[in-house]
């Protein structure tokens, strides 16, 4: 693992806004676009991940939330970008009904994900909606990620993990005019045994 914290942090770990050198090398649009709104980040450098698996396993401890992404298409084509904590189980099959899609949801391609997130597959992330300047992609976010402090996404590229403020996160969002529909995406049990989601 590449140790790649940033540099000039304050006592609490963070620097200013624009100092997060690890940011600039993985991803310098990002982080323009970070420092231009006044938001601080943490980022780690690390070899490429595909899998949440493989992402726990070279990340070491790194403090909040840690997001598993979905791109998605429904029968009409819409796309949808789904962010929740890495273990929350999603039932593809009945996520159209929480989160207003028409009929069952696919996997966006490939092509797709590069022309509206700008990220490869592997590599997708929440801070790919800075890239979909048409309002295309529709932001998904589970609402118990919602409930930490610190949220950690890829930075536009899986050789990275970045730390960033959940009220910065959503700062960014609604900078980009991508504010998030925010629902609950795990069924409890009683929902699971009665075969019915909200």
């Amino acid at each position: 693992m590449v140790d790649g914290t940033q540099g000039e942090a304050n006592r609490d770990g963070w620097g200013a806004p624009g100092t997060d050198a690890v940011l600039r090398t993985l991803a310098p649009d990002l982080a323009e676009r970070f420092a231009a709104l006044g938001l601080p980040t943490r980022t780690l450098a690390h070899e490429p991940v595909f899998t949440v698996g493989q992402s726990q396993e070279l990340r070491g401890a790194i403090p909040g939330a840690h997001t598993k992404n979905l791109f998605l298409k429904d029968k009409k084509s819409r796309l949808f970008l789904v962010v929740a904590e890495e273990d929350t189980p999603i039932d593809l099959k009945t996520l159209h009904t929480r989160i207003g899609a028409q009929g069952r949801l696919s996997f966006g391609s490939p092509e797709q994900m590069r022309e509206r997130l700008g990220v490869e597959p592997g590599s997708v992330t929440a801070f790919g909606v800075v890239n979909d300047a048409d309002g295309v992609v529709t932001l998904v976010l589970d609402e118990r990620l919602l409930g930490h402090d610190i949220i950690n996404c890829h930075p536009l590229t899986n050789r990275g993990t970045t730390s960033i403020a959940r009220d910065h996160l959503l700062a960014l969002f609604a900078a980009v005019s991508h504010d998030p529909l925010v629902v609950r995406l795990e069924a409890d049990a009683a929902e699971l045994a009665s075969g019915q989601t909200p």
